[in-house]
């Protein structure tokens, strides 16, 4: 475990990690100390070779209330190129977890606000209680939701984030998954369990393969075809075919034996 004030950063001996917001007393409100460790956080996991992916979790009642009130009644005082640097902060930790090079998985509980529901966005894949509440609340005080908008507009689409952007209205969870922003929904008293079934799922997989596939559709975009992308894809498949892992999996599939990954996990 590495020390952070506002964060918990957990590494599982299966090889994947927990980061946990660890604000329970505030809700996991976001301030300026939260996101700075979170940016750190993100940068070492992305560097640990020996990780497969990435929780992202909530100690306590809520995943996060949004922003914290004492945050924004600094951030009201301050003038626009302070505001400017407190913008491109949050920009820094919503850019770096959407690059993540490993699989992220965001666990939802609780409240989901304002800049939490950015931080699911930028995730692969999200999970939540049933009871879950979610809101794009900033134009109720006044604001805008600015930076997260491009990650919120990419997982629920442009025309459901011109309906929550603009009313703030609260959805729950179910309503999130049929968004699209929640894969899938379970009773709060049942998400532990689900968490761990999602785990299992994930470590069967090719620890180099998902990373690459991540990579893949990062680079497809929205799948519009053109002779750059049919070469991508052509050198993809071939790459990883030949590579160590490939030619393992390849070969544990024909030889009807377990391959070597599922082999170390505990």
């Amino acid at each position: 475990m590495t020390d952070f004030n506002t964060l918990q950063l957990e590494h599982d001996p299966r090889g994947f990690a927990t980061l946990w917001l660890n604000r329970p007393q505030k809700n996991n409100a976001l301030d300026a100390e939260m996101i700075g460790e979170a940016i750190r956080a993100v940068h070492l996991v992305n560097a640990d070779p020996q990780l497969r992916f990435l929780l992202l979790r909530g100690r306590g009642k809520h995943f996060s209330a949004g922003a914290d009130l004492a945050w924004m009644q600094a951030s009201a005082r301050l003038d626009y190129q302070a505001n400017l640097n407190d913008a491109h902060q949050l920009a820094e930790l919503m850019y770096t977890l959407q690059a993540l090079s490993i699989p992220t998985l965001a666990v939802v509980q609780g409240a989901a606000f304002g800049g939490a529901l950015g931080l699911i966005s930028c995730c692969d894949m999200a999970i939540g209680a049933t009871d879950a509440l979610f809101s794009l609340s900033e134009v109720r005080i006044g604001l805008t939701p600015a930076v997260i908008s491009p990650f919120v507009v990419q997982a629920i689409g442009q025309r459901a984030a011109r309906r929550y952007a603009l009313t703030a209205e609260r959805f729950d969870g179910q309503r999130a998954r049929e968004l699209g922003l929640l894969a899938e929904v379970f009773p709060s008293a049942e998400l532990d369990v689900q968490v761990e079934a999602w785990v299992a799922n994930l470590l069967l997989n090719s620890p180099q393969a998902i990373q690459v596939t991540k990579e893949l559709l990062r680079e497809v975009g929205n799948g519009t075809p053109s002779p750059a992308l049919r070469s991508y894809t052509e050198q993809a498949i071939a790459r990883i075919r030949v590579s160590q892992e490939g030619q393992e999996g390849l070969n544990a599939f024909l030889e009807k034996r377990t391959p070597s990954w599922q082999e170390k996990t505990p």
